[in-house]
């Protein structure tokens, strides 16, 4: 049921007057009986009626009806509020995620591209309102996903993203940056951003990175750089075992983070370092709110006026009351 509401609840302060009202009635109701002065009353005995007795509840009507009335001016009335919303400022977001043999170290668990896969996973499903887009990249890169807004479509790309035999293996960071720029050169969106991850030192491709974040630059996108990896050492594959597993063995991790802050900084980015599944999922929190989307919330209000029946109730209390009073109760005594 809509909970009822009031315009105008200030009217209710003339409630204040209904004792007033009351005193005033019980004060005059003698001179609102009409007498005659006469010598005897002898021949009237018996002539005072139950009707008589009732005569008071004329002036409970006349108070029921003025209560009425002030509720009506209150405005009693229900609403109905339906909502929908629109963004006014999207994003189209691309992913540049590194796929190189390095992504299957252990310093994170399980291993950086499962913990990076499971991250990437929650930070699409809260971006809603927003277009998103994948590629992939090792010494050479490819788009594994256009920017779209059906992220039941990058969910299961980013499920799928694996180490790529068919990509030679290798860090290509200016290939990787320059295929998701060109995936973003032609957006309409109000913002483009880059969210570019690597673990490892540029050491592929034709394109250098610095090129690439030149040409971001350009076009006006922005670039959030994340190194993957533990600080000291960590368990790398090194080479495949001739049942088609990996073999682990410790080696120094290294990052060149010089570059990818001068990438971030270039494009008005920032620049983060994940060294564990925590600091990984807190880097995509941070990100996220670095860019929110402008919702606009349109709202419709129905409103159903109730004061009408209070009116009707009152105009009718008030003619009974006069009918009454000039029919009924019309008597001298």
């Amino acid at each position: 049921m809509d909970k009822i509401t009031f315009l105008n609840p200030e009217f209710f302060w003339l409630f204040l007057l209904i004792p007033v009202v009351i005193a005033w009635l019980l004060w005059t109701k003698n001179e609102q009986i009409a007498t005659l002065k006469i010598s005897s009353i002898a021949g009237f005995k018996g002539a005072e009626s139950y009707l008589t007795k009732l005569k008071p509840l004329l002036n409970v009507l006349r108070v029921l009806a003025l209560c009425s009335l002030i509720v009506a001016m209150a405005r009693p009335r229900t609403v109905d509020v339906s909502s929908r919303t629109k963004t006014t400022k999207g994003i189209d977001i691309v992913m540049a995620i590194d796929v190189s043999g390095s992504m299957l170290a252990k310093d994170l668990k399980p291993n950086r591209m499962e913990a990076l896969k499971r991250v990437a996973a929650d930070f699409v499903e809260e971006r809603p309102n927003d277009r998103i887009g994948l590629v992939v990249y090792a010494s050479e890169a490819y788009t594994k996903t256009p920017v779209t807004s059906d992220k039941a479509v990058i969910l299961n790309a980013i499920s799928t993203i694996k180490y790529d035999t068919v990509l030679q293996d290798g860090t290509g960071i200016g290939m990787g940056l320059a295929t998701a720029v060109n995936r973003l050169k032609d957006s309409k969106a109000k913002s483009k951003v880059i969210i570019l991850l690597t673990d490892g030192v540029n050491n592929a491709g034709f394109i250098e990175p610095e090129t690439a974040s030149d040409i971001a630059k350009q076009y006006g996108i922005k670039v959030y750089t994340v190194g993957i990896g533990t600080n000291g050492m960590a368990m790398f594959p090194y080479k495949i075992a001739p049942n088609g597993t990996f073999l682990f063995q410790m080696m120094k991790v290294e990052i060149d983070e010089q570059l990818m802050k001068s990438i971030a900084r270039k494009t008005d980015g920032k620049y983060f370092r994940a060294t564990s599944n925590s600091k990984l999922a807190e880097i995509y929190a941070s990100i996220n709110k670095l860019e929110t989307t402008e919702i606009e919330e349109l709202k419709f209000y129905d409103y159903d006026e109730k004061f009408r029946p209070f009116i009707w109730f009152a105009g009718f209390l008030l003619l009974l009351e006069v009918g009454l009073r000039n029919t009924v109760f019309k008597s001298f005594i």
